[in-house]
C-alpha cells in the first residue's frame, strides 16, 4: 500500500475579513478562523472522510488547530501539534516570536489534542528569508512521513504548504497554496509524486484572489 501526505492550509481568517481586529487583538498575530473559514474547514473534513488518513499534525497557531480540529472531528481522529509545520516566522510582519496559546490551553478548548506528542521541529526566530521557512517545513514532512508510515495529512499556513510539499517530492513545484485546499502526494517506491496540488473542489466558498500570507 503506497503512503500518502495530505496537505492543507488553514481556512479563512478573521482579520482577513475584518482587518480592524488585529488592532484591539490580544495576540495579534495568531488570529482565529472566521466564520466561513469553520465552514471552509468542516468541508475539507467532509472531502477526508473518505480516505485512509491515520495522523493529523497541525501548526501550533490558532487557525490551524481550529481547521485541524474541525477535520478530525469528522475523522474521530486525535491532533499532534507539530511546531515544525508553523507560519513563515517573517521579522518584517512579526517584531518577535509570535504569541500562541499554550499547548494545555488549546486541549482545554479542543479536546482532541494529543498532549504527549513532542513536536519533532521547532522552528527559530526569525526566519528572514522565505527559503528558511520552506526548508523547516520541508524537513518536518520528511521526518513526519518515515516515522508515522500510515496516510497523514499536515495541516499548515501558505508558505509551510509549499515547504513541505518541496521537502517531499523535492525541486521547485508550483504548489498552490489557497484557503483549505489539498495537496496530495503519494510515495510509489522511493520517489514521492504529486497527485492534487491545490484542489479546493471541495468548498463552497472559494478565495476570488488568493492571499499568499
Amino acid at each position: 500500500m503506497n503512503q500518502t501526505v495530505w496537505i492543507s492550509r488553514h481556512g479563512n481568517r478573521l482579520d482577513f475579513v475584518n482587518p480592524d481586529w488585529f488592532l484591539s487583538a490580544a495576540r495579534p498575530f495568531d488570529p482565529p478562523l472566521s466564520s466561513d473559514g469553520i465552514i471552509q474547514a468542516q468541508e475539507l473534513g467532509q472531502r477526508l472522510q473518505r480516505e485512509n488518513i491515520a495522523h493529523i499534525f497541525a501548526s501550533p497557531f490558532l487557525r490551524t488547530v481550529q481547521t485541524a480540529y474541525q477535520v478530525a472531528e469528522i475523522l474521530d481522529l486525535p491532533i499532534k501539534i507539530e511546531n515544525g509545520l508553523s507560519e513563515w516566522l517573517n521579522p518584517a510582519w512579526m517584531p518577535s516570536m509570535p504569541e500562541k496559546l499554550s499547548i494545555k490551553m488549546l486541549h482545554k478548548l479542543y479536546p482532541r489534542i494529543d498532549i504527549n506528542y513532542t513536536s519533532r521541529v521547532f522552528p527559530k526566530y526569525p526566519e528572514v528569508i522565505e527559503e528558511s521557512c520552506w526548508e523547516r517545513s520541508g524537513r518536518t514532512a520528511q521526518i513526519l512521513a518515515a516515522e508515522f508510515s500510515q496516510d497523514i495529512l499536515l495541516v499548515c499556513h501558505g508558505a509551510s504548504v509549499f515547504g513541505a510539499a518541496q521537502g517531499l517530492v523535492g525541486g521547485m513545484p508550483e504548489v498552490k497554496t489557497s484557503l483549505c485546499c489539498l495537496v496530495k502526494i503519494v510515495l510509489y517506491g522511493e520517489k514521492w509524486k504529486m497527485e492534487l496540488n491545490g484542489d479546493n473542489s471541495h468548498l463552497s466558498q472559494k478565495e476570488t484572489i488568493v492571499r499568499l500570507y
